[in-house]
C-alpha cells in the first residue's frame, strides 16, 4: 500500500562507525541527564545533531538515506501535520474524562510559570529533544543499521537503543506522575518497574517513529509525532494541573468561609 523509503543493504561495511554513534549517544545522554541537565541543553542537542549527521555522511549515507532529502519534504510535512492533529484530538478527549485525566499529571509541570512552559513546549522540546533524538535514531542510526543488517533488524535495533536511551530520564518518574505511580507502586521496586515500562514503551514508540520515517521518506514525520506527544503533553499537563490547583483553592476557600461563618454564629447567637 505504501512504498517504504530506505537505503539498500550492503555487505562488508565496517561496524565501528555504528559503535562511534552509540558511544556519542551515551555521552550525550549522561551529559543531558546527569552532568548538565539544565545547562546549555539546546546547544548540546544542536551540536550533537550536527556531529551525528557528519558521522552519517562520512559513513556513506546520503541525505535521502537519512530521511533528509528535499524530494520528501512535502510528504514529511503532511504526515507530521496529520500526527499532530491526531495527538491533539486524543489529548483533548483524554483530558475531558476523570479516569484518563490523571494520566496527564506530571508534577514537574506544577512549578513552571506560563512563560517557562511555553518555552519548554515550543523551543526546548522541538529544537532540543525532538531534533537530537530523531536525527540520532531515525536519521543516522536507522540508515546505518539498515545498510548493514537489513530493514527489519535496522528498525528493531534502532528502536531498542532508543528505548535504552530513556533509562536515565525515567528514573523517579513514578513519583511525579500519579497515574504511573498507581500502576508500578512506590519505592525501589516501583522505580525499577517504571524504568522498565519506559524502556518498553519508548522502544515500541521507536518502531512507530521508524515506520513514519520509512513511509513518508522524511524524518519530519516522526518529528511531528514526537513533538506532539511530548510538547503538547507538557502543555496539557500544565493546564490540567493549574486547573486542578485552582479548583482545590476554591474548595479550600469555600470551606474556610463556612467555618468562619459558623464561628461567627457561635460567637453572636442573638444575631441568628
Amino acid at each position: 500500500m505504501f512504498d517504504l523509503v530506505y537505503p539498500a543493504q550492503e555487505t562488508g561495511l565496517a561496524w565501528w562507525p555504528v559503535a562511534v554513534v552509540i558511544g556519542l549517544l551515551v555521552v550525550l545522554n549522561i551529559v543531558n541527564n546527569r552532568v548538565a541537565p539544565q545547562t546549555h541543553y539546546l546547544l548540546w542537542a544542536f551540536g550533537g545533531s550536527v556531529l551525528l549527521l557528519a558521522i552519517g555522511l562520512l559513513d556513506g549515507n546520503t541525505w535521502t538515506d537519512m530521511g533528509l532529502g528535499w524530494g520528501y519534504l512535502l510528504p514529511g510535512l503532511i504526515w507530521a501535520g496529520a500526527c499532530i492533529a491526531l495527538v491533539t484530538a486524543v489529548y483533548l478527549v483524554g483530558s475531558v474524562f476523570r479516569r484518563t485525566r490523571t494520566a496527564f499529571h506530571d508534577e514537574r509541570m506544577s512549578d513552571l510559570s506560563g512563560g517557562r512552559m511555553v518555552f519548554q513546549a515550543l523551543v526546548e522540546v522541538p529544537f532540543g529533544t525532538v531534533l537530537l533524538e530523531e536525527i540520532a535514531f531515525r536519521a543516522v542510526l536507522l540508515s546505518m543499521l539498515v545498510r548493514r543488517f537489513g530493514l527489519v533488524w535496522g528498525i528493531v535495533l534502532s528502536s531498542v537503543i532508543f528505548g535504552l536511551w530513556h533509562i536515565l530520564p525515567s528514573i523517579g518518574t513514578h513519583e511525579q506522575n500519579p497515574a504511573l505511580g498507581s500502576v508500578v507502586g512506590a519505592g525501589r521496586k516501583g522505580n525499577i518497574l517504571a524504568v522498565a515500562l519506559s524502556v518498553l514503551t519508548t522502544s515500541v514508540a521507536g518502531v512507530v517513529f521508524a515506520f513514519l520515517r520509512l513511509i513518508s521518506g522524511s524524518v519530519l514525520a516522526p518529528m511531528g509525532l514526537h513533538w506532539a506527544t511530548n510538547g503538547l503533553g507538557y502543555a496539557f499537563s500544565w493546564l490540567l494541573i493549574r486547573t486542578r490547583d485552582r479548583r482545590r483553592e476554591r474548595h479550600r476557600r469555600a470551606v474556610r468561609e463556612k467555618l468562619d461563618q459558623r464561628q461567627r454564629e457561635k460567637q453572636d447567637p442573638d444575631d441568628t
